[in-house]
């Protein structure tokens, strides 16, 4: 018989890619999601490339995560829950507050909560969290070692000096990769929810005996990521600014740099995590073990879409956002056996491949900065 999963948040770009690659391996896939429209637009039935790619392929729950009612529907006889469903976005999680709380926390308290006090068949759960909660993530310093740098200071960045210093002797520092064993530290609203998602499962599962796996991932991208998110993905937001030949801002000096990890390695890693007992009750960071600068990442872009837009560097900053981001894989290499196969010049030909062939509409980017601005979360 075949392994029933309920993937919640089943419809997004991971989840619904998860769907279809689980549903060629003859899984039989339940999805609960709630369609959010800054997401998958007004309708959609017309306006969601991923929705669509999964319509009528799997058992589709239309429901809330936070409704307990929603949960018994979609829990109904499945064995592994893959729990996807989250608000995502540093910058709207710093004054969304409530809401991220709401959809990650509260949402996933229910889920424990069915599942300690109603009869289920539940097997094992795999969460989908992030490399947020870890902040600034690890650094070495001469003096002092590996070090984990404190939120960066205003005054710092006001003046342009973006990158952290040694929490201890105030000297400049290297980054190294973070991983699992690093300190959790996270710098916003997201990545206290992510973490604390993450600290549920741990006290709640494990004494019930239910194996999880948690999977930390990195800045995730590919073909069907939403064009429309003005708060997720920034190659996303870049092609559609770039379609819509509109003037590019980058942040801070261009510098930060981020671990982009393409959908299939994400995929596999997944799978890795579902198919594999060493990895129950386990941790893994899932990106490419390198990093690229966020101006490297335009310059590509426009390269890619033989485009005139040109891009200032503009020195603005969010509160909320660490410098720099590069994935330790060596713990679910070693276990896991898992190797990214994209390299992250391959990827971004297939993703911008991909966006050359969409309709791309007016991205509210400028919407979402202006409210970033007003609430003085950006500077």
């Amino acid at each position: 018989m075949n392994t029933k999963v309920l993937i919640t948040g089943g419809a997004g770009f991971i989840g619904s890619n998860l769907a279809n690659q689980l549903i060629k391996k003859n899984y039989d896939v339940t999805v609960l999601d709630n369609l959010l429209e800054q997401i998958h637009g007004k309708d959609p039935d017309s306006t969601s490339f991923l929705y669509r790619s999964i319509k009528n392929k799997v058992n589709f729950v239309y429901g809330d995560v936070t409704n307990k009612t929603d949960w018994a529907k979609a829990l109904k006889d499945n064995e592994l829950i893959i729990h996807l469903a989250a608000e995502t976005g540093t910058g709207q999680s710093m004054y969304e507050i409530s809401k991220y709380c709401d959809v990650n926390i509260t949402g996933t308290a229910v889920l424990l909560d069915y599942i300690i006090n109603s009869k289920h068949s539940i097997k094992k759960v795999i969460l989908a969290s992030s490399r947020a909660v870890y902040g600034e993530g690890k650094y070495h310093c001469k003096n002092d070692g590996f070090v984990y740098p404190n939120n960066r200071n205003e005054n710092d960045l006001m003046n342009g000096n973006f990158d952290p210093v040694c929490p201890h002797c105030y000297k400049s520092i290297n980054t190294v990769p973070t991983n699992e064993a690093s300190k959790l530290h996270p710098s916003s609203i997201y990545g206290i929810t992510k973490l604390t998602q993450e600290k549920m499962l741990f006290n709640v599962l494990k004494p019930l005996k239910i194996p999880f796996t948690i999977l930390r991932f990195q800045n995730v991208y590919g073909i069907g990521q939403s064009l429309s998110n003005p708060y997720t993905g920034i190659l996303s937001i870049f092609s559609t600014l770039i379609k819509n030949k509109k003037k590019i801002n980058i942040f801070e000096d261009g510098l930060e740099s981020r671990d982009f990890v393409y959908i299939s390695d994400v995929l596999k890693a997944t799978e890795l995590a579902i198919e594999n007992h060493v990895a129950n009750y386990q941790i893994f960071n899932v990106g490419s073990g390198k990093s690229v600068t966020v101006l490297d990442i335009v310059q590509k872009l426009i390269n890619l879409y033989d485009s005139p837009v040109s891009y200032h560097i503009s020195g603005n900053y969010r509160f909320g956002d660490i410098r720099h981001n590069l994935a330790d894989l060596s713990k679910i290499s070693r276990n896991l056996g898992f190797t990214p196969k994209y390299s992250f010049a391959k990827g971004i030909k297939l993703f911008s491949k991909w966006v050359n062939q969409q309709e791309i509409d007016e991205l509210n980017y400028e919407s979402s900065i202006s409210i970033m601005k007003s609430k003085g979360l950006l500077k």
